[in-house]
């Protein structure tokens, strides 16, 4: 199976890669001996990989939003924990969203319709939804309806961030109709090995997402879409067994973290983050921080979030807490989506009025879920469920699942840092010596190519959303 799938990894690499290049060079150079029609199956695979290797890797999640939301800090190098960031930063999700997992997703919907296998469709979709909400999560108004297409659209129009929310709930729709248990297979599912049945439920665990994003300025239109996942059927995600993820082998081919601590040593975890753990008594502690490697009264320590790099150095290495070793494994999976995420978003949907479950339960099971995603004995879960600080406080929803829910996302930057900004909580002080005037970015900003190359489209999402900065708020990021 391993070698497989990095047969399927070579392959889809080398299809992306000949469908990059120019049609006229394309034309000129065919090989007879080849097939011209690229498989959906590689696609598929080089897809999904493409995207959680930028999703879990430095320059979007551990060198960017792992930062902005405080679950790592950094003890040398230290310039993105103090919010020093260019145009040039944050052009990875850009490049890599648009270019290259957009393209490929929006390559297999096109041969789906034309094979009539409308699985792959579905399973297209749902991916490039997933991609298009972490984009505009980041970066505000995007390309949506022209995005992808670059024969139609060589300089693709943004749309607003409202537009984009209410795009991918019809697409994720869309999916759901498309996806048939019973219909054709597929091959190069890496995520859910072709199980269509949990594809459906992934796409309406979306949905769930989608629908709290724009729950402060749409509530109806939230009430709606569940309202229509409750009548589809098909359910959510409903077990740690069904968790959204990429797994990953060993060196050379592990997970993007366990590459980077190879070679590096610029991270530790932050000291938000152990604080709150240590206050909360949470055993999941010792799963998300490594001891330190020399004596210290309590054994972890984090550090404070922008830190000057002499300040941080001063700190020392060896009395400093790195993650812990779940997370910097080879092997450790990328998540899309956690179970307890699911349970969470359904807690918050109850609390919200927008469903008739049970709030305070569902909060319950969504931290039981999370201690259980990291085999945390049950005796530990039901001690932390017993003390005042983890009860569910239905008059402050936000706080209590907010709160809770920072902590389970804990590794997933990106999705951690768009629910800090949406439910506002847990209250997080500004970097040490940031270079924000004593405030917290709460975007990404443009890649700088998006200004020479796609001038007045990026001029005229400007105009519509705010100055191109850190501080700009999001329009779902209502207070």
């Amino acid at each position: 199976m391993k070698f497989r799938y990095l047969n399927i990894l070579t392959v889809a690499f080398l299809l992306f890669t000949t469908s990059s290049c120019k049609k006229e060079l394309a034309e000129t150079n065919i090989n007879p001996n080849t097939a011209q029609v690229a498989q959906p199956d590689y696609l598929l695979t080089a897809a999904s990989k493409i995207t959680a290797d930028a999703y879990w890797g430095a320059d979007n999640n551990f060198n960017s939003s792992l930062l902005l939301v405080q679950h790592w800090a950094k003890i040398q190098y230290t310039e993105p924990d103090r919010y020093i960031f260019s145009n040039s930063s944050f052009v990875s999700l850009w490049n890599t969203g648009y270019s290259q997992s957009i393209t490929n997703l929006n390559t297999i919907i096109k041969l789906a319709d034309a094979q009539g296998n409308s699985n792959y469709k579905g399973v297209a979709l749902v991916l490039r939804s997933w991609v298009f909400q972490l984009l505009t999560d980041a970066y505000g108004d995007i390309p949506y309806k022209q995005a992808g297409n670059i024969d139609q659209y060589l300089t693709p129009a943004y749309d607003t961030q409202k537009d984009v929310y209410f795009g991918l709930l019809d697409d994720l729709k869309t999916a759901q109709a498309a996806l048939d248990p019973a219909g054709k297979a597929l091959a190069g599912d890496v995520i859910y090995a072709g199980k269509i049945a949990l594809w459906k439920k992934l796409a309406n665990s979306l949905r769930l997402r989608i629908a709290l994003r724009i729950a402060d300025r749409e509530p109806e239109k939230s009430k709606q879409v569940l309202a229509e996942i409750a009548a589809q059927g098909s359910g959510y995600i409903s077990s740690n067994s069904e968790i959204a993820q990429l797994g990953y082998f060993d060196s050379p081919n592990q997970n993007p973290i366990s590459a980077w601590f190879e070679t590096r040593d610029d991270f530790r975890i932050s000291k938000t983050l152990t604080d709150k753990l240590v206050q909360l008594n949470d055993p999941r502690l010792a799963v998300f921080a490594s001891k330190t490697q020399a004596t210290t009264p309590t054994g972890y320590v984090g550090i404070p979030n922008g830190l000057t790099t002499g300040d941080a150095n001063n700190l020392g290495f060896s009395k400093t807490s790195k993650p812990g070793t779940y997370i910097i494994a080879s092997r450790a999976p990328a998540v899309i989506i956690s179970y307890a995420e699911v349970l969470f978003d359904r807690a918050e949907a109850a609390a919200r009025g927008l469903t008739g479950e049970n709030a305070a339960d569902l909060y319950t099971q969504a931290i039981r879920a999370s201690f259980a995603q990291y085999s945390v004995a049950d005796y530990d879960i039901s001690a932390y469920l017993g003390q005042p600080a983890t009860q569910f406080d239905a008059a402050n929803y936000k706080k209590s699942i907010g709160e809770q829910k920072w902590i389970a996302l804990y590794g997933q930057g990106l999705e951690a840092f768009a629910e800090w900004r949406r439910l506002d909580f847990p209250k997080l002080a500004p970097a040490v010596a940031g270079v924000l005037n004593n405030q917290l970015p709460v975007r990404f900003i443009y890649p700088g190519t998006e200004q020479s190359l796609n001038k007045e489209n990026y001029k005229n999402a400007v105009a519509n959303q705010g100055a191109d900065v850190l501080t700009t708020k999001l329009w779902f990021d209502a207070y």
